[in-house]
């Protein structure tokens, strides 16, 4: 049987053992107090300041990822924008521009006398292959003020037009230039024969280039029957092109007798 002495002795050293497992609680709180009991031990006020600070880490962690981020562009959008900018630019270049006036253009009965003179020249008779377009490129330069021209064909007709390039011109020298029609366009048949005023030229192309003008649209001119010839008074700096078309035909080959010299 247990005496008050034993129980005196049992509940100190169970204090003891419970102030050693929680250091939390110091000895101090326990001096004004009789060790004669257990004092009842509050964890959670211990870890409080724990908990407080994690939870404002979270909360802090949590408005940061709710920040939205900035809108990305829609894809395309910087594209349409530059697309936007290059087409106003070719806008306001082709409103700087002068306006083109019309070429002066003629015919001439002399067939065979500017044939005999031409087979004299070098390089002035050559052959339009059948399907083949021939562009003479002929730049614009400071002693003169005109750009002159000259053909006629032996047997049939031939496609003509003029173009007008605005770019800087980096040489002097008359180039010529032969490039073969599509596939699609070798097939269509060649109408020979007398060609009505208007008929367009059916091996002629839209022009996409920005920087070319039309002076003088293709069309099929009886240059067998007459020569043709005319000039145009320089735009400004750049270079004339010269196409004598033979894309429509899909047989025959065309011989050209041409000139293209300058005037003051």
């Amino acid at each position: 049987m247990e005496t008050p002495g034993d129980t005196s002795e049992l509940q100190s050293r169970l204090s003891s053992l419970s102030i050693s497992s929680f250091p939390g609680i110091t000895s101090k709180q326990f001096d004004s107090r009789p060790p004669d009991r257990l004092q009842s031990t509050d964890l959670s006020q211990s870890c409080a300041p724990f908990k407080k600070q994690a939870g404002m880490e979270d909360s802090a962690q949590h408005a940061q990822g709710n920040q939205e981020d900035p809108p990305e562009p829609l894809h395309g959008e910087g594209e349409e924008e530059n697309s936007a900018g290059n087409c106003q630019l070719d806008v306001d270049k082709k409103a700087q521009r002068p306006p083109l006036k019309p070429p002066t253009t003629w015919t001439s009965a002399a067939l065979n006398e500017l044939k005999a003179k031409l087979r004299a020249e070098e390089d002035s008779v050559v052959t339009v292959y059948r399907g083949d377009i021939m562009t003479v490129h002929v730049p614009t330069i400071p002693e003169a003020k005109k750009m002159c021209w000259e053909f006629a064909t032996d047997g049939y007709d031939i496609g003509f037009g003029i173009y007008f390039d605005w770019s800087p011109v980096t040489s002097r020298s008359i180039t010529v230039h032969i490039s073969e029609s599509s596939d699609d366009e070798d097939e269509e048949e060649e109408l020979e024969g007398p060609v009505t005023n208007g008929d367009i030229e059916k091996g002629s192309k839209t022009q996409t280039n920005s920087n070319l003008s039309e002076i003088l649209a293709v069309y099929r001119q009886d240059s067998h029957l007459s020569v043709n010839g005319g000039s145009h008074e320089f735009p400004g700096e750049g270079t004339y092109l010269l196409k004598f078309d033979n894309s429509y035909s899909l047989w025959r080959n065309k011989t050209l007798y041409y000139r293209v010299y300058y005037s003051a």
